[in-house]
């Protein structure tokens, strides 16, 4: 027996070797640094006690105040988005609204505008209305009503989507009974869609929590700490040496986060009603279209126009308090930040930090969704789990397990990532990966097995397959997705205000600067410049999107 075969039957398929390189990638930006990060949270303290990190961290006055703050803004922002969410779906979705696909965009822009940037808006906006809301807003309750109006849109989706599924079946057979609409919304329409109210709701909850720009904005100032702005204020006044202070606060976000993912799967589960879903959809329920219409359009006004018209007015005077009048409107504001070199390279490192993540993520998601859906690889399945880690759990969260990971030389290598622009670059990657797999894995999900068979069979290899086979089919998906995660990416505060360093500063940290130092017309400038060009980004996506379902949130 030659050598030969037996060399050529221990050579590893290239499958194999790829998806276990997608694993290993997956893992050190994603997985490793935040195991590292808990294990410290969970490891002993100074005096060698088991679990004294918790210990000692935990029995901080100002952790716990952070905690109970946390919780109450949360529970309050989860109630705000349940039911204003629940409430324009309906309406939306049951009465034939004018103008229905620009007010559903507009609703879901909480989606595509950053949480400080919609923060700043606010406090025009309530600046505006007078000096009571102007108080009113940096406080608890300012900072529940934002957080709920940005996980609004989580919760609006799920019960549109709820409604998209609604079989006719049941709607036209109550209508024959003599059943009249209100009792079949409140007897048959409401009770399905109570496991998507209810499991969005735990989503808003998850997202409230790790929320860093709103409170940043409003808690800091207000005097209302919340576990993400205290994490920050910890680290950036005393520097590294309160890593294991800060693990802890990551732990107890960690905690609560994935509390309220695995209460959603509990109420998901136990609250599911088996419905036939393979038949006609229920169509619009109720005819009163100009009622809806203008409740629609009000709370479109309110919760996306008005505030990002005072946000412009902000940008157009020349000092806070200075009402906007053709005489005292001015861009000097917008010249004062053009002409700011700090801010121009603010912008070009958000540029080139937003597109090279989509571009690795894009890179990465091809052939790691092409694996696991195409070829069912379980490496490359385990790997797609793993990814979805470093999105779930809080940006803070992450921002933290880089600088512990990465702060110290790296092996071999012995350079330290921390302070340059590739630990962004890393940290985004990481964080908006799964922006990218999503899309593409649903694309491919519609691919015939067989097609790929038979290239395999007829000695196609694989670089080939995935360049003329699965590139093809995915390309407008994996475009789409990389856009959406490009403009998520682009004003991202939560991971980068952890992660910046001179030189490196991004757009949401300059707008947070801005504020932060009392330069609130800059900072309003900076943040419509930052608006418009998100603006741009997502029609452009709009447009790919359209050849891929499911890849946009605001398309059906």
């Amino acid at each position: 027996m030659s050598r030969r075969p037996l060399a050529a039957a221990w050579r590893p398929r290239p499958e194999a070797v790829l998806a276990a390189g997608l694993l290993v990638v997956v893992a050190l930006i994603g997985t490793w640094p935040l195991l590292r990060l808990l294990s410290l949270g969970f490891g002993a303290g100074e005096d060698g006690a088991a679990f004294g990190n918790l210990a000692e961290a935990w029995g901080s006055r100002a952790i716990h105040r952070a905690f109970w703050n946390t919780l109450a803004a949360s529970a309050g922002a989860t109630a705000i988005a349940a039911a204003t969410g629940t409430g324009l779906a309906l309406l939306v979705g049951l009465f034939p609204v004018r103008g229905r696909a620009l007010a559903t965009f507009l609703l879901l822009s909480p989606l595509l505008v950053p949480s400080q940037i919609m923060a700043l808006a606010w406090i025009e906006l309530a600046g505006l209305v007078s000096a009571d809301a102007g108080r009113l807003i940096y406080s608890g309750s300012g900072i529940a009503l934002l957080l709920g109006i940005e996980s609004m849109p989580l919760v609006f989706l799920a019960v549109r989507a709820g409604l998209a599924l609604l079989p006719a079946d049941l709607v036209e057979a109550a209508r024959i009974a003599g059943v009249g609409r209100p009792r079949i919304l409140a007897r048959i329409v409401l009770p399905l869609l109570v496991p998507a109210v209810a499991g969005s709701a735990a989503l808003a909850f998850a997202a409230s929590v790790g929320n860093f720009g709103i409170p940043a904005l409003l808690g800091i100032p207000g005097r209302f700490p919340m576990l993400t702005t205290l994490a920050y204020q910890r680290l950036n006044g005393f520097g590294p040496s309160v890593l294991p202070q800060v693990a802890v606060i990551a732990l107890v976000l960690v905690a609560l986060a994935l509390g309220a993912l695995s209460l959603r799967a509990l109420v998901l589960r136990a609250l599911a009603v088996p419905v036939d879903r393979t038949g006609t959809r229920a169509s619009r329920l109720f005819a009163a279209g100009l009622p809806a219409s203008a409740a629609v359009w009000c709370a479109v006004l309110v919760l996306a126009v008005l505030p990002m018209l005072a946000l412009l007015a902000g940008a157009l005077t020349p000092a806070l308090g200075v009402a906007l009048t053709p005489e005292t409107a001015t861009l000097d504001q917008f010249r004062s930040v053009l002409g700011s070199g700090a801010i121009r390279r603010a912008l070009l490192n958000s540029i080139a930090l937003s597109a090279g993540m989509a571009v690795v993520a894009g890179l990465l998601a091809v052939p790691l969704a092409y694996l696991g859906q195409v070829r069912r690889n379980r490496t490359a399945r385990i790997a797609a789990i793993l990814a979805d880690g470093p999105f779930v759990v809080p940006g803070t969260v992450l921002a933290l397990a880089f600088i512990l990971v990465f702060l110290p030389p790296l092996p071999i290598l012995g350079v330290s990532l921390y302070a340059t622009p590739w630990i962004l670059l890393l940290a985004y990657v990481a964080r908006f990966l799964p922006l990218v797999t999503a899309p593409v894995a649903a694309s491919f999900a519609s691919l015939d097995a067989g097609l790929d068979d038979a290239a395999r069979v007829s000695g196609v290899g694989l670089r080939r397959r995935l360049a003329f086979l699965a590139l093809p089919l995915a390309g407008r998906a994996a475009a789409a997705g990389m856009l959406l995660a490009a403009l998520t990416a682009f004003n991202e505060l939560t991971v980068s205000a952890l992660l910046w360093s001179a030189g490196t500063q991004t757009v949401g940290v300059m707008v947070f600067s801005l504020q932060y130092e009392g330069n609130s017309g800059e900072a309003a400038a900076l943040a419509v410049l930052a608006t418009l060009l998100v603006g741009l980004l997502a029609l452009l996506a709009d447009r790919l999107g359209r050849g891929a379902p499911g890849t946009l949130p605001w398309r059906d």
